[in-house]
């Protein structure tokens, strides 16, 4: 783990939720990761954006420092957290950021609970796409096959350098930080974990709160996302898929980010950081 400070929180039926908080402004930026991700996952963002925002990154329970428990871990599970947390820090004018199934909890969190946040960044988020249940089986298992519910290091790597159009090795701290962190949990509770979390992503959908969502909004995506959409089950592009969501919120807007995967916010920081600085230079 690198020099970011972790402070912990209690909230209710969490006892020790861990989080990053750097920098000050009048905005506070509330980050959400991904599946099987970490709050440093954010790191190249914040280090440009605390220098305007507050800036605060989460580990979901059963993610980096946040401890394995007895949850569902699924969509509404998270999107409670994430709303328990704004309120305990006493949190005002939050722009909620998700990247991935980070995405689809901030999209639920947002619709659910409306008052919690004033804008929304979606960088690559679940949720756009939707499946049959027939869809839906044929995905998971797809996932089970890429590796996604293994505990092996080297399945771990695999699934990270796939989020990436060209990969480079710049990820390298990233997995090194993961590997460390899986290490300290039995597997059978990232297992657990892993697939109750892919699990909600395809069974509680939010294409029909896209509609829901009265905060501006920004959404990214890299043109070359290999994991949106799933194109053994859906033939289309991934701007399709974004330019289709996107089109169903009522206040948003979509950049599409070329030579960028699915860790778009990463492999191409600082074009989404001036993307999101922009967007809340446009709201405020």
């Amino acid at each position: 783990m690198d020099a970011h400070p972790y402070q912990f929180i209690a909230l209710p039926d969490i006892p020790n939720l861990a989080y990053t908080d750097e920098g000050s402004g009048k905005t506070t930026l509330v980050f959400v990761h991904g599946l099987s991700s970490y709050a440093l996952s954010w790191k190249k963002n914040i280090e440009y954006l605390k220098t305007k925002y507050r800036c605060i990154a989460i580990d979901l329970p059963g993610n980096g420092l946040t401890a394995y428990g007895p949850y569902s871990y699924s969509i509404p599970f998270f999107a409670r957290v994430v709303h328990d947390f704004i309120q305990a820090m006493q949190l005002t004018r939050v722009c909620l950021v998700g990247h991935s199934m980070g995405g689809q909890i901030a999209i639920y969190t947002a619709t659910e609970y409306p008052d919690c946040a004033s804008s929304l960044i979606l960088c690559a988020p679940a949720g756009f796409e939707t499946f049959t249940p027939i869809e839906k089986n044929i995905y998971f298992n797809t996932l089970q096959f890429l590796g996604f519910f293994s505990s092996e290091a080297n399945s771990l790597r695999k699934v990270i350098q796939s989020s990436f159009f060209h990969y480079t090795m710049q990820a390298e701290d990233m997995i090194a930080d993961l590997i460390s962190l899986l290490q300290r949990y039995p597997i059978h509770e990232y297992r657990k974990m892993t697939e109750a979390c892919i699990r909600g992503m395809l069974e509680e959908p939010v294409w029909h709160r896209l509609r829901q969502i009265k905060q501006r909004t920004q959404v990214i995506f890299g043109e070359r996302d290999a994991l949106i959409p799933n194109r053994v089950l859906h033939p289309i592009t991934t701007a399709d898929v974004a330019r289709a969501g996107t089109r169903e919120i009522p206040h948003a807007q979509l950049s599409l980010i070329p030579q960028a995967g699915h860790f778009v916010h990463w492999e191409k920081a600082s074009v989404c950081n001036e993307i999101i600085n922009d967007f809340l230079n446009e709201q405020y």
